[in-house]
């Protein structure tokens, strides 16, 4: 493919232009330029930027000691020029019979480029290209090109044999070579670092690493700003730790009976502690299930917290407050669908929540004449400390949590809401043992009677009447 028309009317040339010094001594004549026969690929295309090239008769290349040979690489405008094109040649070091043979590659785009006589280079006059090597001593070579141009790439491949610090052309040494040419999303799938994402800029589809824990570089390999080990640990534990504050709201929760709100708060501490213990960038990392179902429900675990907290402050009656708790719950779980990372996901529902209570609590003022809750000692203690612990948790999470502070910050923030729920939740609503005068003369309204004989068995066959016990 891509032969001249001259070439096979007449005979092959005796020697190719070579890499290096000729083999015949100082005053021997270059050979002449002469055009060799284009290799084509096949293309198989995977995914989105992930292709394969193979060449017929591959993947190894036989490469005679008196001819290069040359493939074609073709790249389709803007599905190609967003991955990352990557070459790989390796050496079959038993195909060299034992001589010092290197083989040489030069990779340029549109334009094949041969390689020049007296040094081993990759580059003429205005046009250069990648050059990569293999031997015996280095037997693979890897190229990777991020964003390459799109349009054909052509790969020279040749053998030469070293004489000293020279390079000659060889005299019987057929050197095989394993040639993988692919084309990738990102640079070995950004390793345990990074995670490949595919992004579009003006409507410009590409893929790129996004590092983590520190990390750098177009495959995040690049470690010199990276996190050690032993600060991914602190960090982790930090964060999964820092969740052990909610035991206390659920104990007291409990003494309190409010069952259903500690419930609420041991959801919230068991999947964000495994939330953060999955959510770590680096490899201190521990998944009991999938992502995402984690992160859904630490989120919903977070905001039905609040929502339980303030509406069992309201202390509405247990009618009202059931529909509130799960009309909360279907809402916030559509909201979470629809925007996880979104600020007003967490305060629209705190304000809602605080408009319900600050009606409920006017309502039962206006009621009592009286400032509802009656005691100054409640605002004094709880109230007012378990305000300013809430609005200063909702302030670091807004305006202050960064990136670079995450790990830190957002313990405070587990511990500032748990703290928080432990001073604002209601104490346990005091019940009046005593029975009014009424209720006595009017009775409960029924009476179960406990027939004495019947309860022995010891009533007779003609079934005579026995008196009863009965009991309101």
């Amino acid at each position: 493919m891509n032969m001249p028309q001259s070439l096979g009317n007449q005979p092959l040339p005796p020697e190719p232009p070579s890499l290096g010094a000729s083999a015949e001594g100082p005053g021997a004549t270059s050979p002449p330029e002469h055009c060799w026969p284009v290799r084509p690929t096949l293309r198989n295309e995977l995914d989105t930027f992930s292709v394969h090239f193979y060449i017929f008769f591959g993947p190894s290349v036989a490469l005679p000691p008196e001819r290069p040979a040359v493939f074609a690489l073709r790249l389709l405008p803007v599905l190609d020029s967003g991955g990352v094109l990557s070459l790989e040649l390796q050496l079959n070091v038993s195909s060299l019979r034992q001589e010092n043979v290197t083989v040489f590659g030069c990779l340029t785009h549109e334009v094949p480029l041969s390689l020049g006589d007296a040094a081993v280079t990759c580059s003429k006059e205005s046009l250069a290209g990648f050059l990569l090597s293999v031997s015996a001593t280095s037997r693979v070579a890897r190229l990777r090109i991020p964003f390459p141009q799109t349009g054909t790439w052509f790969l020279t491949l040749r053998s030469l044999c070293g004489v000293g610090h020279r390079y000659v052309r060889c005299r019987n040494a057929t050197a095989e070579v394993r040639l993988r040419t692919f084309l990738s999303p990102c640079v070995d799938d950004c390793g345990p670092y990074g995670q490949c994402k595919l992004l579009r800029t003006h409507n410009y589809l590409y893929a790129a690493c996004e590092c983590k824990a520190g990390w750098r570089g177009w495959g995040c390999t690049d470690s010199a700003d990276a996190l050690t080990y032993g600060f991914q640990l602190l960090s982790t534990l930090l964060l999964c730790l820092s969740n052990l504050m909610f035991l206390p709201p659920v104990v007291l929760a409990i003494r309190s009976r409010y069952v259903l709100e500690a419930a609420v708060y041991t959801f919230t501490m068991f999947f964000s502690t495994f939330y953060h213990a999955c959510d770590q960038p680096g490899i201190v990392v521990f998944c009991i299930m999938d992502y995402d179902v984690l992160q859904f429900c630490d989120f919903l675990g977070s905001l039905m917290s609040v929502w339980v907290t303030v509406i069992a402050m309201a202390r509405l009656q247990p009618v009202v407050k059931q529909v509130l708790y799960l009309l909360g719950a279907m809402l916030l779980s559509m909201a979470l669908q629809l925007d996880r990372h979104g600020l007003w996901n967490l305060l629209g529902p705190s304000l809602f929540a605080l408009g319900i209570l600050a009606t409920a609590w006017t309502v039962r003022s206006v009621r009592r004449r009286h400032c509802y809750p009656p005691t100054w000692r409640r605002w004094l203690f709880y109230l007012c400390p378990g305000s300013l612990i809430a609005g200063s948790a909702v302030l670091l999470y807004a305006f202050v949590e960064t990136r670079d502070n995450y790990f830190y910050i957002h313990s405070i923030w587990h511990m500032l809401i748990a703290g928080s729920v432990g001073f604002l939740l209601p104490p346990r609503a005091k019940t009046d043992h005593r029975v009014p005068s009424g209720a006595r003369a009017r009775g409960c309204g029924y009476q179960l009677c406990i027939n004495e004989q019947e309860e022995l068995g010891l009533v007779g066959p003609g079934g005579a009447t026995v008196s009863s016990i009965c009991s309101s």
